[in-house]
């Protein structure tokens, strides 16, 4: 695990939770430094979402706490009936996120046995917690998911493209192929979740530009190209080296996917904004495409003895090729920089 913005304002916000509760005055601090710990989000809609949902389930889950010790004191079994109660409240509201910091409160509540000054006291405390998160989330190093996911895809790219040369020549080691295939899974992973990241931020907090909402196109098919691209990967390894094949069939496939991963290679560079559209070189990939897998097709037909594996492996490429093609229509026509 590399150090990172996130864990820097994890630690400013839990100092400034402490710092906020010596100046108030206020008693237990540990319970705001758990709540700052809890609220530091990854964005900054996902951050005023939480701040929003924590004060409706704070003030429901210190309304019920302060029912419950007045009813049955700080009775173990009166917590618990309490806590299951405040579950089911934040699951049926879909504010599961807000469930760790409420229940917190409830306890802390709870152990006043309906004192109200007490539960105030810690109600606050976890207001205090949460909205120091949330300063700190948009004051030091305000999350920026674009310039990140921009990032990641061309680390990502690259990871791809090392692993799609070397799939089907053999000269990668079996063991460095699937630890580095995990890793490509891993990327992929986490820029999907950037992604969604983005659209959240993009549709909630304000109304987009049309330049915002063509550059979420752009990155959305940047991401399913990659993940097309692993699933190459994936045919290759669960087909490619278990069906019959000849020298000049392994050839052809290993130019095919130099062609793929060369492509996308030049795509990339277009929105670097290194490179001219090219309609020629689209037209003629296409073609190449097209042709590859009507070849594979006619294979099929004619000797479909030990070929339905390797007609897999070829759609797989085919729809990988498809994905480019659409990418790189958007890479010509767009008129809006990737940011980077």
């Amino acid at each position: 695990m590399t150090f990172g913005a996130r864990m820097l304002k994890t630690g400013l916000a839990v100092t400034l939770a402490l710092y906020l509760v010596s100046w108030f005055n206020l008693s237990s601090p540990v319970i705001a430094a758990v709540a700052s710990i809890f609220a530091m989000q990854p964005s900054i809609y996902r951050s005023w979402r939480y701040l929003m949902d924590q004060l409706q389930t704070n003030t429901l889950g210190a309304i019920l706490a302060m029912a419950g010790g007045l009813l049955f004191s700080n009775e173990p079994i009166a917590v618990g009936l309490v806590c299951i109660l405040v579950i089911m409240i934040c699951l049926k509201l879909k504010m599961g996120e807000t469930i760790g910091i409420t229940l917190v409160t409830v306890v802390a509540v709870m152990e006043a046995s309906g004192q109200w000054e007490f539960a105030l006291n810690r109600f606050a405390l976890s207001l205090v917690g949460i909205v120091s998160a949330f300063v700190i989330n948009i004051i030091v190093f305000p999350p920026k998911p674009r310039v990140q996911y921009v990032n990641q895809i061309k680390e990502t790219f690259e990871q791809l493209s090392l692993l799609l040369r070397t799939a089907v020549s053999d000269e990668i080691k079996e063991s460095v192929f699937r630890g580095e295939k995990r890793k490509l899974e891993d990327s992929i992973n986490s820029l999907s979740d950037k992604y969604k990241l983005m659209e959240e931020d993009q549709k909630k907090l304000k109304t987009p530009k049309f330049s915002e909402s063509r550059q979420l196109v752009v990155y959305k098919q940047m991401l399913k190209a990659l993940r097309k691209g692993y699933g190459v990967l994936d045919a290759v390894e669960q087909h490619y080296f278990q069906a019959v094949r000849t020298p000049e069939l392994n050839k052809e496939f290993d130019m095919q996917l130099e062609k793929l991963i060369k492509f996308h290679e030049h795509i990339m560079l277009k929105f670097d904004d290194k490179l001219k559209p090219n309609n020629k070189e689209a037209e003629q990939f296409e073609h190449d495409n097209d042709e590859f897998l009507r070849g594979m097709l006619d294979r099929y037909a004619t000797q479909r003895q030990g070929i339905l594996r390797l007609s897999i492996v070829s759609a797989e490429m085919y729809e990988y090729g498809h994905q480019l093609e659409r990418l790189n229509r958007l890479a010509d026509h767009s008129q809006v920089p990737v940011e980077s």
